[in-house]
């Protein structure tokens, strides 16, 4: 009896405890501090390219130095400057990075309905570029380190803030330059950043995607030669006409099909949220014998479902001839080869040769900017807490994405970090309506912006405060 009534008093002060703690937070305050500084941050043109973030830097800088905690400038250009602060913790486990990019696309500022580096509030919006690509990310990561410096939280992990350069398209400034030379400064053993997101229709949010492994972008040229001449007599070797059966053919090739964790799992989860008809089709690409028949309607109605299963061939750029008279001897074809993570690349070339079956017709990779393979496991002490803060602030299901696209979280991945792609929520149909990353009239929902950066504490403090 005596022992138990110990137990009841010292579980009665810890939940006095704990709940003091918790009033000690005051959201209101934190999300008029959050707002502030996300337009502070929208408002400087930090357009990539040309490429420079260095007063969005030294803003960063000097907010987390105002709560002492330490920061640093690390560079190979001072006009594009990255920012590293650190909470240490006690060492017991190995750190958490929580990462976001300073730099934005560059606008064209006579389509915007309001100046892309204003920041406008307008009916419950903040409107600007890298509203959700990426000072979203940004000014979330930054109210967290704020907060646990504030709050004095007690940490298992040392708590990494890194506000890079480069992203949209710069990366020997940004995590090029500090995976290959300061990797001891970021390296941790769990990573949050950008390329996830919560889907909302009608303002219902109906799933989150987490991000835990992308694609492989490369670059395939396609070079058709032939015998120049006369338009007037035209040949069979035309060059020109080489290319494009090379280019139909490519684009015709139904590529191999393949699944890894984060595929199997995103089609089974999405299957147990749709109507019956889109489940059938999402299930049936775990099944080998029927998975044709959900890729065809892919294709042909949810692209991005196709290119999830597939290492993906677009040709987009196409330059032959040069007089309406001449014959070219040569002509020339640029594909988008977006290859799954564990794609054999040599091997897929000669696939590609093989489909395009003309020896007068070169296939070879041509320049572009790469990632390196990686993913991350959904069998991770974050990616449990990812999915309960979701469920705790959003209350629907964690779909594991593989992106199509290209993040600077692959750098981290291939080095051995678990990285995890997180975003706010944000409504489907502004993609559709001009409102989305890398549009003319970029947004946010503030009410969002706010649970995102609620959403993110509740994650960093699963991972990283001492129990």
């Amino acid at each position: 009896m005596r022992i138990s009534k110990y137990i009841s008093v010292i579980l009665f002060f810890v939940s006095i405890s704990s709940g003091a703690q918790e009033e000690e937070i005051n959201w209101d305050a934190i999300e008029d501090e959050t707002l502030e500084h996300f337009r502070a941050l929208l408002r400087f043109d930090t357009s990539d390219p040309p490429g420079r973030e260095l007063p969005a830097a030294e803003y960063l800088k000097e907010v987390l130095e105002s709560e002492n905690i330490p920061v640093e400038l690390l560079y190979n250009n001072p006009e594009r400057p990255n920012v590293i602060a650190r909470l240490e913790g006690n060492g017991s486990k190995e750190p958490l990075l929580i990462m976001a990019h300073t730099d934005v696309v560059n606008v064209d500022p006579e389509k915007w309905t309001f100046p892309p580096f204003s920041a406008t509030v307008d009916d419950g919006y903040v409107y600007g570029r890298g509203a959700v690509d990426d000072k979203d990310n940004l000014a979330a990561a930054l109210m967290v380190m704020l907060e646990l410096k504030r709050q004095d939280v007690a940490l298992d992990r040392d708590v990494i803030f890194l506000a890079e350069s480069g992203e949209e398209g710069s990366v020997e400034f940004g995590i090029d330059f500090l995976v290959n030379n300061h990797l001891d400064k970021i390296a941790a053993e769990f990573c949050l950043a950008e390329g996830g997101s919560v889907a909302r229709v009608n303002r219902e949010v109906q799933y989150a995607a987490v991000q835990t492994v992308e694609k492989i972008p490369y670059r395939v040229d396609v070079v058709a030669t032939g015998v120049a001449g006369h338009g007037s007599v035209p040949l069979q070797t035309n060059s020109v006409v080489r290319l494009a059966k090379a280019i139909a053919s490519i684009a015709e090739w139904r590529t191999p099909i393949r699944l890894n964790e984060t595929t199997a799992a995103y089609f089974e989860r999405l299957a147990s949220i749709s109507p019956s008809d889109d489940a059938e089709r999402y299930l049936n690409v775990l099944d080998s014998g029927r998975v044709n028949e959900s890729v065809e309607y892919f294709l042909a109605n949810e692209p991005r479902h196709a290119s999830m299963l597939t290492s993906s061939l677009s040709p987009n750029i196409f330059d032959a001839g040069y007089r309406i008279n001449v014959i070219p001897s040569e002509s020339r074809a640029s594909v988008d080869f977006r290859a799954l993570p564990d794609e054999n690349i040599s091997e897929f070339l000669e696939e590609i040769r093989s489909v395009v079956d003309d020896e007068a017709v070169e296939v070879s990779l041509g320049s572009r900017d790469t990632r390196p393979p990686g993913q991350a496991s959904l069998d991770t002490e974050a990616f449990a807490a990812i999915e309960q803060g979701i469920n705790e602030h959003y209350g629907v299901i964690t779909l594991p994405t593989m992106s199509t696209g290209a993040t600077d979280m692959a750098y981290l991945r291939n080095r051995g970090i678990q990285c995890y792609g997180i975003g706010p929520a944000i409504d489907r149909e502004d993609a559709a309506l001009g409102f989305g990353a890398h549009s003319d009239q970029e947004r946010i929902l503030i009410s969002e912006l706010h649970r995102f950066v609620r959403f993110n504490w509740d994650v960093v403090i699963d991972i990283a405060a001492a129990n």
